[in-house]
């Protein structure tokens, strides 16, 4: 059969300006975008989906609008900067809401706990639950707040591109006992079990096993402390739209629809990429967007590489699967908050099934997201939109999805409806259903993995992905799979560390 002729390659990288081509529109390559425009490239953004945001991805459906992936903002100020690069105010397009509390943790037995950035507020919930641990409560967040200084104000826009980079850190890791879990860092200050867990599930949201992380996560207590989480009106989707529209003011183009099949690599440098349609698109410099793995062993599949050969994507330990389900009722919840966590019964047990035994437990934790208790306007009149979110082993664990989606989903409903959505099966409107496998084929994740690497000590710093690629000359990477990590802080801060590793728009001249 006679194959037709290659697309003729467009010579985008030859203009006035240097071009960069952003593989991606996650909040890592819309960001890049816009810094790298800001400095004066001419930018590109390719996306496979036939809409921006990557994980981030808005679905409307039967007139509920789902946020599919992050939900929250807890360092707006790395937002604020970009909108300032491009001469606007992020306030006056972004209206973000501060919520308080910032989540009511709900416990199996139907106890709660309400986690609040009002310091009175949440040491009244302290005491009510376990007055003793008052006191190693707020040692514990002076240690969160040390740990903050170092691994978020000074090294998480940091590249670290050597082994000195590394080797420079290593007193600041020991006085701040990074080779602690999370949970063990907790747990020297507090005895209470249920506190004990209050203090350690945010590694959960940036794919990481309390049980297992570095302490340096604890981090992500004081940072909320200190800036609020917050939910944008309007849905996530907002965001990602604002970001868009600071790229096409700076006269460069998002491309939805265009899958990057190939980095092109020549005399061991990034040249442009090829689109799964044949198409080339030359340019100056590339930064990949797409999954760390999936960058490695796919778009430089025919590449020679020495750090990130096959062998060892696949060696390396990923984060945990997410199942999600997306559901539209014809009612209201109003004692349901925006944010609640669901702890199952067992929390240790749990996370070892998820992360080390790789088994679908029929138990479960859950985030319960109800964005209209905030912004009514993403459903109907009257209505309520919710995602519920069970972190599960990612697709190591031989799960057959295709079967077991549908019984996970209606356990999970019927946990609900037996604990916070009285009613809730004759009130469904709206369904849909995510699982590990759509991260695998829809966005290209690695063992359908929700945040890519696991934030274990050794995949963490320089044992990540660098930021400036190891084995290809102006090649860079951002988003979940690279340094500092997972999570809408960890991505905006990947970008933000290519304002240190790529050179000034003169050295493409």
């Amino acid at each position: 059969m006679t194959q037709p002729p290659p697309k003729v390659a467009r010579s985008l990288g030859t203009g006035p300006k240097p071009h960069a081509v952003v593989i991606g529109s996650g909040f890592g390559g819309l960001a890049a975008a816009v810094r790298l425009g800001a400095r004066g490239f001419r930018v590109t953004v390719l996306e496979r989906l036939d809409a921006p945001g990557g994980r981030a991805y808005v679905v409307e459906q039967d007139g509920f609008t789902f946020d599919t992936g992050p939900t929250i903002v807890t360092a707006p100020f790395l937002l604020e900067e970009l909108w300032a690069l491009c001469g606007r105010r992020f306030a006056e397009e972004i209206d973000l809401r501060l919520m308080e509390p910032f989540y009511r943790i709900r416990f199996d037995d139907g106890a709660h706990f309400d986690y609040s950035g009002d310091r009175e507020a949440i040491r009244a919930e302290v005491r009510r639950f376990a007055p003793e641990d008052l006191a190693g409560y707020e040692g514990f967040m002076r240690q969160s707040e040390a740990i903050f200084r170092v691994g978020f104000e000074q090294l998480g826009h940091v590249p670290f591109g050597s082994l000195m980079d590394m080797a420079r850190i290593v007193p600041q890791m020991v006085r701040l006992q990074s080779h602690r879990s999370v949970y063990s860092l907790v747990s020297s200050y507090i005895k209470d079990p249920r506190l004990r867990a209050v203090l350690s599930f945010h590694p959960l949201l940036i794919g990481g096993n309390p049980f297992s992380v570095t302490s340096i996560y604890a981090l992500i207590s004081f940072l909320e402390r200190r800036w609020g989480v917050h939910s944008a009106m309007g849905g996530t989707g907002t965001l990602v739209r604002g970001l868009v529209s600071l790229i096409e003011g700076q006269g460069n183009a998002v491309r939805c629809g265009a899958e990057v099949a190939d980095i092109l690599v020549d005399d061991g440098r990034a040249r442009g990429v090829c689109l799964s349609d044949g198409e080339e698109i030359t340019a100056d410099l590339v930064v990949s967007n797409a999954d760390a793995a999936w960058t490695y062993r796919h778009l430089l599949a025919k590449t020679p590489r020495r750090r990130w050969t096959d062998r060892r994507v696949e060696r390396s330990r990923y984060s945990n699967g997410l199942f999600i389900w997306y559901f539209g009722t014809r009612r209201r919840y109003p004692d349901v908050l925006h944010h609640t966590i669901l702890m199952g019964p067992r929390y240790r047990e749990l996370l070892q099934d998820i992360f080390h035994r790789k088994v679908l437990a029929k138990d479960f934790s859950l985030y319960l997201h109800r964005p209209t208790a905030t912004d009514p306007s993403l459903a109907p009149a009257g209505c309520d939109t919710f995602y519920a979110l069970a972190p599960v082993p990612h697709l190591d664990s031989g799960t057959d999805w295709e079967a077991e989606a549908e019984p996970y989903r209606a356990a999970v409903a019927r946990y609900l409806e037996g604990s916070l959505l009285p009613a809730l099966s004759e009130n469904l409107v709206t369904s849909r259903v995510s699982t590990p496998l759509d991260f695998k084929h829809r966005l290209l994740s690695y063992k359908g993995a929700g945040f890519s690497l696991e934030p274990v000590l050794w995949q963490s710093a320089w044992f990540r992905p660098h930021n400036r690629s190891e084995e290809v000359r102006h090649l860079y990477l951002v988003g979940a799979g690279t340094h500092p990590g997972a999570g809408v802080p960890g991505v905006l801060s990947s970008a933000r560390v290519l304002d240190r590793v790529v050179p000034d728009v003169t050295a493409f001249a």
